[in-house]
């Protein structure tokens, strides 16, 4: 029987339409009902998955920010935080205004940026966050949950390469979507999160099932003791999971917990 599920949002959890179906939050509640804590980690901003998290009632620590930040639903209470190491961000401005790329912040969980562009707009409206311009010499100082670089997918391919190469393991870079590439803590991974959260709630790793769809899921999916990928996933994760679901037009994260927890 397994104690634990943590399914990433978008593109998994959600289907192209931004909504979660009511047959996939009947299956949530119908696991919880057993007794299977059901948990969100996802990159999100926690201000935004606790919008997600709130459609069906979970009341469960939510792991957000790739697992930069793990925090309570139900008091607000900060259990896990990491933050980008301070001369990183500070190298990372630098580089983004040398290359004229667009980087956004996130600090005490607010998103910020240093232009009102149409990037920021979109990804806020995405998101459906509100966002605050200040001037890069603002975020240099500040400790940051993330930093995220918003440009098109062979731009952000190059830079990708080059930070590995500078940076190696002193930061954790990673997708969520093509579009975004994203800059955190070392240990801030979702694998990291999940971990901290099984061990809280007494759970083995075996005991957790793990849901998505991206690299930023690629932790989690190796460390759970059935790593699932959807059938929109990337081709990377469906090599590393233990069973492939339906799409997340197709109830792919119902389909799930039918076949493994309620059957």
């Amino acid at each position: 029987m397994y104690k634990m599920i943590t399914i990433d949002v978008d593109d998994t959890l959600l289907n192209d339409a931004g909504i979660v179906t009511e047959g996939t939050k009947q299956a949530i509640m119908q696991a919880m009902e057993r007794g299977v804590k059901v948990t969100l980690a996802t990159g999100r901003m926690y201000a935004s998955a606790v919008q997600v998290a709130q459609q069906m009632g979970l009341n469960v620590p939510l792991i957000t920010y790739q697992g930069s930040l793990v925090k309570n639903l139900i008091d607000g209470e900060t259990l896990y935080e990491r933050f980008v190491p301070q001369e990183i961000t500070e190298l990372l401005f630098d580089y983004a205004d040398k290359h004229q790329l667009h980087l956004q912040g996130y600090f005490q969980d607010r998103l910020y940026g240093t232009e009102d562009n149409d990037k920021i707009k979109r990804y806020a409206s995405i998101a459906k966050v509100p966002y605050t311009i200040e001037d890069a010499a603002f975020l240099r100082a500040k400790p940051l949950t993330k930093l995220l670089f918003f440009e098109e997918p062979d731009v952000l391919e190059i830079h990708e390469q080059h930070f590995k190469k500078v940076f190696g393991d002193r930061v954790y870079i990673t997708r969520s979507k093509p579009f975004f590439l994203e800059v955190l803590h070392r240990d801030a991974t979702k694998g990291h999160a999940v971990r901290f959260l099984a061990e809280r709630s007494g759970c083995s790793m075996s005991d957790v099932i793990a849901i998505g769809d991206s690299w930023n899921d690629h932790e989690m999916i190796e460390a759970a003791g059935l790593g699932v990928a959807m059938d929109n996933a990337i081709d990377s994760l469906k090599a590393i999971a233990d069973y492939i679901t339906r799409s997340n037009n197709d109830d792919g994260v119902k389909h799930v917990i039918e076949k493994f927890i309620l059957k």
